[in-house]
């Protein structure tokens, strides 16, 4: 059975649709997907990202520990920064793409995906090693995205000072919220990354003996605040339009055991020049060697819609696959990313998308489909 997280009630009595994702019942949206998609764009969304896996990692060898699973090097990182990294197995493929936050050098947290979280906490033990203990949070915290150029402005109503210095892109902080209520403020974690393409922030409540309660309040006051600035509560199918626009990879997609960092276009996520890392010759030896598959982006020409798995043909042989596909609601046509044998296409070449046994034209395009020139 699905697990639930604690907004779940709340969430159903905004009307919420739900659907099953990664051993979790989240919503896929509360009214419209094309609506929720365009109000992050313009105002602000609400996400519930409670299924996100949080584990801990702390001791005087925390840092070496970690830095020995990714291919990104947290150690150069400052205090209250977060860094993306893929973390491989041996041979380059990857095991997760996670967050970490640099609380200190002996105490690190780890967000890395829903599905992937008892998988990613079984291979950090298995490599674990030196003063280090390990512990998965994942049920002790809801998790809250705010996303949308009216986020900042919402975020300042929450707080008791609005003069608050908030966390730059891929920073995180202390605060508190939601405080101008009557009631006590509700101290949270507070960081900055997103996963739309637009402005906004991550808020991390650490569950209280009164579990979904304050959950709800938090949710309750964060949509409250941000009535005259447009926000709605945002499901999994506009976080799938955003991420897509914003050419961002999803593990299983973009990224997995069968697909490295390097073909996934991450380069500047892997630092071949770090101390050893657990894939490090394997990736090394693939950028020596050149790679022979690549993400591109695609748009269509033809009438149709790309999915995921749909098989891609240029000149009548298959050269890979779509790895994500569908609408792109911002520039009002279809596209998508494709992993593709041929690394010499060019934007404006011509590919063929397999839908429904219909080959259909598409074009190479660069990536972001979403960015500042498409921005009014």
């Amino acid at each position: 059975m699905d697990r639930k997280t604690p907004l779940y009630d709340v969430e159903k009595a905004l009307g919420a649709k739900f659907t099953s994702f990664g051993g979790w019942e989240l919503p896929v949206s509360y009214s419209d997907i094309l609506k929720e998609h365009h109000a992050v764009r313009n105002a602000a969304g609400l996400f519930d990202v409670s299924h996100m896996g949080e584990i801990m990692v702390k001791g005087k060898d925390a840092l070496s520990f970690i830095n020995k699973l990714i291919t990104n090097d947290i150690v150069p990182v400052p205090q209250n920064k977060i860094l993306y990294s893929p973390m491989c197995y041996e041979n380059g493929t990857v095991v997760d793409d996670i967050l970490i936050y640099k609380i200190s050098d002996t105490e690190l947290l780890l967000i890395v995906n829903a599905s992937n979280t008892d998988k990613d906490e079984e291979w950090i033990r298995s490599h674990q090693t030196g003063d280090v203990t390990i512990e998965n949070v994942s049920d002790r915290f809801v998790q809250l995205a705010l996303q949308g150029p009216e986020s900042e402005a919402i975020i300042r109503k929450l707080l008791k000072d609005e003069n608050t210095e908030l966390p730059g892109f891929y920073w995180f902080t202390e605060t508190t919220l939601c405080g101008n209520d009557g009631l006590s403020p509700i101290r949270v974690l507070l960081s900055r990354t997103g996963y739309t393409g637009e402005d906004g922030f991550e808020i991390y409540l650490w569950l209280p003996e009164d579990g979904g309660q304050t959950a709800e309040r938090l949710w309750n006051c964060i949509l409250e605040a941000g009535k005259e600035n447009g926000i709605v509560p945002a499901g999994l199918g506009a976080r799938d339009t955003l991420r897509l626009e914003a050419a961002l990879p999803l593990y299983g997609h973009e990224l997995s055991d069968s697909i490295t960092p390097l073909e996934a276009g991450l380069k500047t996520f892997v630092k071949l020049n770090k101390d050893d890392f657990i894939g490090k010759d394997a990736l090394a030896s693939q950028y020596e060697r050149g790679l022979k598959r690549k993400i591109y982006g695609f748009e269509m020409v033809d009438r149709g819609i790309p999915r995921n798995g749909y098989e891609v043909v240029r000149e009548g042989r298959k050269i890979g696959y779509v790895t994500s596909g569908g609408p792109l609601p911002s520039l009002g046509i279809n596209g998508g990313l494709a992993l593709l044998d041929d690394t010499g296409l060019s934007s404006g070449d011509t590919i063929k998308i397999m839908i429904r046994d219909r080959a259909c034209g598409a074009k190479i395009v660069p990536v972001p489909f979403y960015g500042k020139k498409y921005k009014k």
